[in-house]
């Protein structure tokens, strides 16, 4: 598969993920083929409305109906069309570590489709064109329109990337040319951006990969248009009559980010993962453009994510209503909603955080996400899924009392809005893409799956191998065989790690400790091996006093895994559960549908009032005596949760 280089002006400092890195790691090897074997496949079928007894997508017959190849009506959302287009992003990721012909033809008569549906003037939305062509761009907010033309562009940079061929992407860049027709600063032309972003970070990839300049001008201009006054929105909304579903809610406008400009915010806010893609994309465009305002709104609005609105298991999206961020510190544990998509998008502003300034804090969220809070939006079968991800569940009160009827304690087979499956396995199959990033002579090791690769820093190249069994097992191998010049090793010190050792070609080594990662001296032409021993014991965590849903509770973690209690091990009534965070620890190998993982077992008590029944209890009586039967707590990893018998389930329990 072909792999073509970045054309696009290089900032002086640029910071670049490395590409074509093969991922050996058992962990994310198992989901990885899970994804390819049985994942996509069965995507294909779920997209062709060919899946028995899942909800129909309707998404690729919209296209055969676009094209003139079928007869019929608009099926779905108006957003449809971007679940194609993100299973074609996941499945080139897929073909560049494992070619497949007959993965490549099913792609291949997707994009044919698409090009086939698409206008003559470059426009393609099925929903437009199959509902109300007049109409199109009159509904920016609500209707979707940029964010699939978004989509789009991701799944034909990744393709022509991958594969070298260009056709979709020709099909998207006429696509950008059309809506670049409607929309700008230009007189005449509409003054509006996306309702739902991930244009921005997409024109940004375009720029990187072709050195479009004007894809990074609009990037910037959709930024930096958003939230100012008048308001696009409001116009918009009074010239054409259209609908504004949060006119009542307390975020209004903020429910996508446009109730003030960019690079003013300061507090996460509205629908997670239009947050999600919109910091992302600031972070791009800052680090592309230099834009030093944009890069400091982008930490500002990480602050507000990871240190005040982010669940420990990296779910992000509190409420259900809106499916957003609600105030600092609500993170309720049941009445959660934590998108599976919302985990996504954090990873992406992640990894963008870390190409515009390498700190291991980013990492640290990145690696969160990955190992608990997107993950467990999957089956371990990879054919059933969720779209909301609690960290309490209770199968009765889940499916009977309305407020808590978002949460399920069952992954499904497929869902009418289906956007989570194809954007987390776009994300398992280009995992390669984020482990490991060059900056200058530096080589930084974000994250410690196995994986091996070559490197091209700017003072040398170099093949790398690490090596681990991480998530399990704290000690790294990082083996460098440096071709030509130097090369500067940056290991991780993740921030659950108290301590830690770390040597090079056999001998303990001196290094800086800089923004969380710690700084090699330079291996010089030959082969080297640094190792790296992370302590990773099983631990009680707490949360900040300041999240009142947690208050008296304790949660269990073992290097970067949550874990949480299921009824399969523990029985029901989990919320009587309770143990002490200075009770000891003891880690074991799972057996039967969760075997290749661990479990952490934990003496605790199961507490209750020993108040004595009687013929007729009343429903309320004095307090008694706290009674304590001694019980062993089983916890197992939270992202594989669901995968045996229905049951109860709590990431925190209660502290003695």
């Amino acid at each position: 598969m072909a792999q073509t280089g970045r054309a696009g002006r290089q900032p002086a400092s640029y910071a670049a993920p490395v590409r074509g890195v093969s991922v050996t790691d058992h962990f994310f090897g198992r989901l990885r083929e899970t994804v390819r074997t049985r994942m996509l496949p069965y995507q294909w079928e779920a997209l062709n409305d060919r899946v028995p007894d899942a909800e129909p997508s309707h998404c690729l017959e919209n296209f055969r109906i676009a094209a003139g190849l079928a007869k019929g009506e608009h099926g779905g959302f108006v957003f449809q069309d971007s679940d194609v287009y993100k299973w074609i992003e996941a499945c080139a990721w897929s073909l560049a570590w494992h070619p497949d012909e007959a993965l490549l033809s099913r792609v291949r008569e997707a994009v044919d489709l698409i090009a086939a549906a698409q206008c003559p003037d470059g426009y393609l939305n099925t929903y437009y064109q199959l509902t109300a062509p007049e109409k199109r761009f009159t509904n920016l907010l609500n209707n979707h329109e940029l964010y699939c033309v978004g989509h789009l562009l991701e799944a034909a940079l990744a393709l022509a990337e991958v594969t070298g061929e260009e056709k979709l992407l020709n099909t998207a860049r006429r696509a950008v040319a059309c809506v670049r027709r409607h929309i700008g600063p230009e007189e005449g032309k509409l003054h509006g951006y996306p309702g739902h972003e991930v244009l921005e970070m997409a024109l940004c990839r375009l720029y990187e990969y072709a050195g479009d300049e004007e894809a990074l001008s609009f990037a910037k201009y959709l930024l930096e248009e958003r939230g100012k006054e008048p308001l696009f929105f409001e116009e918009e909304r009074k010239r054409n009559g259209n609908r504004f579903y949060w006119e009542d809610s307390a975020f209004r406008y903020a429910y996508c980010q446009a109730h003030m400009p960019v690079k003013e915010q300061t507090d996460a806010a509205g629908h997670a993962v239009r947050a999600m893609y919109l910091y992302a994309g600031m972070a791009e465009e800052a680090r592309l453009t230099g834009d030093e305002e944009m890069a400091a709104a982008a930490q500002r609005l990480w602050e507000s994510v990871t240190r005040r609105q982010m669940y420990i298991t990296g779910a992000v999206g509190a409420s259900a209503y809106g499916e957003s961020f609600t105030y600092d510190y609500d993170l309720p544990n049941g009445l959660v909603y934590g998108e599976t998509c919302a985990s996504v998008g954090l990873a992406f502003f992640a990894e963008r955080m870390l190409r515009l300034h390498p700190r291991a804090e980013y990492a640290d969220v990145l690696e969160k996400v990955l190992y608990n809070g997107a993950i467990s939006g999957m089956s371990l079968s990879g054919t059933e899924f969720f779209y909301v991800n609690p960290l309490e569940a209770e199968p009765k009160r889940d499916a009977l009392v309305e407020a808590f009827r978002h949460v399920k304690t069952r992954r499904q087979p497929w869902f009418s809005c289906a956007c989570c499956p194809p954007n987390l396995a776009r994300l398992l199959t280009s995992l390669g893409n984020y482990l490991w990033m060059t900056r200058e002579d530096r080589l930084y090791v974000h994250l410690y799956a196995a994986a091996e690769g070559r490197v091209t820093a700017a003072s040398g190249t170099a093949r790398v191998a690490v090596r681990s069994g991480y998530p399990w097992d704290g000690r790294i191998s990082v083996k460098t065989e440096v071709e030509e010049g130097e090369v500067t090793l940056a290991l991780r010190v993740p921030g659950w790690c108290a301590a830690w050792e770390v040597s090079l070609d056999g001998h303990p080594v001196e290094a800086s400790l800089e923004e969380g990662y710690l700084v090699l001296p330079a291996l010089m032409t030959g082969e080297h091996e640094a190792v790296l021993d992370l302590a990773m014991p099983a631990k009680a965590m707490t949360a900040d006093r300041r999240i009142r849903a947690d208050h008296g509770k304790l949660a269990v973690q073992k290097g970067p895994i949550v874990f949480c209690l299921e009824e399969a091990d523990n029985g029901p009534d989990l919320y009587e559960l309770a143990m002490s965070p200075d009770a000891p620890f003891y880690v074991e190998t799972c057996k039967g549908e969760l075997a290749g993982m661990i479990r952490v077992r934990v003496p605790g008590y199961r507490v209750y009032d020993d108040v004595p029944k009687r013929e007729t209890p009343a429903l309320y009586h004095p307090a008694g005596a706290l009674r304590r039967e001694p019980f062993t707590l089983t916890f197992i990893p939270y992202c594989a949760w669901a995968n045996r018998e229905e049951g109860e389930m709590r990431v925190f329990v209660n502290r003695l």
